[in-house]
């Protein structure tokens, strides 16, 4: 191949390879609009059983969204089952309680905001190329993008992942994100602590409603230390399902008796919504 062809071949792929980059950095951005007009637009409430696991604590339960705040019924913690009347006591307790209610709004309004804050940078903070396609859903791969500035700590662990992500191209919608980190994140040039490499995130989502996806299991597990003695790890395991819609003007107290109506054994109640369990 003469010097000049080969030139013009390098030329043809480095602007077919920025074409293929382009396409799907567009792909990832109408994906992330779409999930955050969705996330403004959705007003359904659900009721759901939820097992969640951590080094330290387990815990599983029914969770109900009423009006105001999310009530939950735990039925067994860190592997023991909950007498119904203890149940029934910590509902009543929180129900009693508006500044526990407060408290854990104010969290999960926290927890909306940082997601929000990730979705929006998706686009920008990785270079992104498309892997496959499966039916209706497109798999695309990430890697970190060198140009991008994190604005915080939690976009500069974010940013140091590696993985992939798999969209619903009809409805453009995020079914699965999976990371690892490929590096070692330091604070404060690693004074302050430090995020070890090879810790994972796993975030799977489904559709339970036309149009309506919600996350159904969540896996994180990252390792490291700050100030030495104090840890800073993430590792939590958690998995949602038995969805139920329920209207989104249930009170606290009426909330509280739908969960009472439920077993405390979830394989003991029919499945709600047609939702693939893994």
């Amino acid at each position: 191949m003469s010097h000049t062809a080969l030139l013009l071949a390098f030329s043809l792929f480095t602007a077919t390879s920025f074409a293929s980059a382009q396409n799907a950095r567009d792909i990832v951005r109408q994906a992330v609009q779409t999930e955050l007009v969705s996330a403004r637009n959705d007003h359904s409430h659900w009721m759901y059983f939820e097992t969640d696991r951590q080094p330290d604590k387990s815990i599983r339960q029914w969770v109900a969204e009423a009006r105001s705040v999310s009530l939950n019924r735990v039925v067994e913690r860190n592997g023991e089952l909950l007498p119904d009347y203890q149940q029934r006591q910590e509902m009543t307790s929180f129900i009693n309680d508006p500044q526990a209610q407060k408290k854990k709004r104010k969290g999960s309004q926290h927890d909306d905001e940082q997601a929000a804050e990730l979705l929006k940078i998706l686009p920008d903070a990785f270079i992104w190329s498309v892997e496959g396609e499966k039916g209706s859903e497109i798999r695309l791969h990430f890697a970190p993008n060198p140009q991008f500035d994190p604005p915080d700590l939690e976009a500069r662990v974010f940013a140091a992942m590696e993985g992939e992500m798999v969209i619903d191209r009809r409805q453009h919608r995020i079914a699965t994100l999976k990371g690892r980190l490929i590096r070692d994140v330091k604070i404060a040039y690693g004074l302050l602590g430090e995020l070890k490499a090879g810790g994972t995130f796993d975030v799977e989502r489904r559709e339970l409603t036309p149009q309506v996806w919600e996350i159904t299991e969540t896996h994180v597990h990252i390792n490291g230390h700050a100030l030495i003695f104090k840890t800073i790890s993430e590792n939590e395991d958690d998995v949602k399902s038995h969805f139920k819609q329920i209207d989104q003007t249930t009170s606290l107290q009426e909330a509280k008796q739908e969960l009472l109506r439920l077993s405390a054994d979830p394989s003991k109640e029919e499945a709600r919504v047609s939702v693939v369990q893994h």
